[in-house]
């Protein structure tokens, strides 16, 4: 199985969906215990969240579970949140802190050097040529990271997570007018809570692409799962009613960062 698909549309934004794989090779799913295969962390429905929210935009989606590899991991293996708890390159426990290999069969280094060059790599060599097409056709490109997480995970962080939780790494990988509409559309949203640069302030794809010096900006979306889902718990069922909801306030963030496009193509 090929580790991504890709989409190429005609607006300037492009949606990456990292998470949202379920693919394990068999060498991999024979090292994993019950509860990974579970794929518990999967980014569950979120592609289907977006799904046709903005006509002609472009996906990135991989195909692979990111308990293979974590597509939105720093390839060196640095840590995201220094001092604070995370996983790594390809994960040994989910984000209860529960082992997910079974024991003597967790990977080591010759398995990240493998995932690295038949998933990693080619999910970004895809993400970082569609990135430049679309900034050559438009003379911007805004990349959209699509996430989701559990709302409430004591392992990673205290208390129940808002709905929306925008990344930006404090500003500096999108223009301020970006950050500013979609927190604006995020926070005036009736009955969702959001927050800006809390606990997650963008991932690895967020800070390795934004560069809006340069006419790229990224903006990473880390949605509360219980936004969307029927139970955060398998089978991870998408709730139709509040997928209708959420996705009018998504669209509309889509539709927001369209419109300003041609505007900072100019500034």
């Amino acid at each position: 199985m090929e580790p991504f698909k890709v989409t190429q549309g005609d607006s300037p934004i492009i949606l990456a969906f990292p998470h949202v794989g379920t693919g394990v090779p068999a060498s991999v799913a024979g090292r994993l215990n019950a509860e990974g295969l579970l794929l518990r962390d999967t980014d569950w429905h979120i592609h289907d969240l977006y799904a046709g929210l903005l006509p002609g935009v472009s996906t990135v989606t991989a195909t692979q579970s990111r308990y293979v590899i974590d597509l939105n991991r720093d390839p060196e293996g640095a840590s995201l949140y220094p001092g604070q708890t995370t996983t790594g390159l390809i994960p040994l426990t989910n984000f209860d802190n529960t082992p997910i290999w079974q024991a003597g069969q967790e990977p080591g280094p010759a398995d990240i050097a493998h995932w690295l060059d038949a998933v990693h790599r080619p999910y970004h060599a895809a993400l970082a040529a569609e990135v430049a097409r679309v900034r050559a056709r438009h003379g911007v490109a805004i990349l959209y990271d699509c996430h989701s997480i559990r709302s409430e995970i004591p392992w990673l962080f205290e208390g129940v997570l808002p709905d929306f939780n925008i990344g930006t790494d404090g500003g500096k990988t999108c223009a301020p007018e970006l950050e500013a509409e979609v927190a604006r559309i995020c926070a005036t949203a009736p009955g969702y809570r959001s927050i800006l640069n809390g606990r997650f302030r963008g991932g690895w794809t967020t800070r390795h692409y934004g560069r809006p010096e340069a006419g790229v900006h990224a903006i990473q979306m880390e949605l509360a799962q219980i936004s969307h889902l029927a139970t955060e718990t398998p089978p991870f069922t998408l709730d139709a009613a509040k997928a209708t909801r959420l996705r009018a306030v998504l669209a509309e963030i889509l539709t927001t960062l369209a419109a300003l496009a041609p505007r900072l193509a100019r500034s």
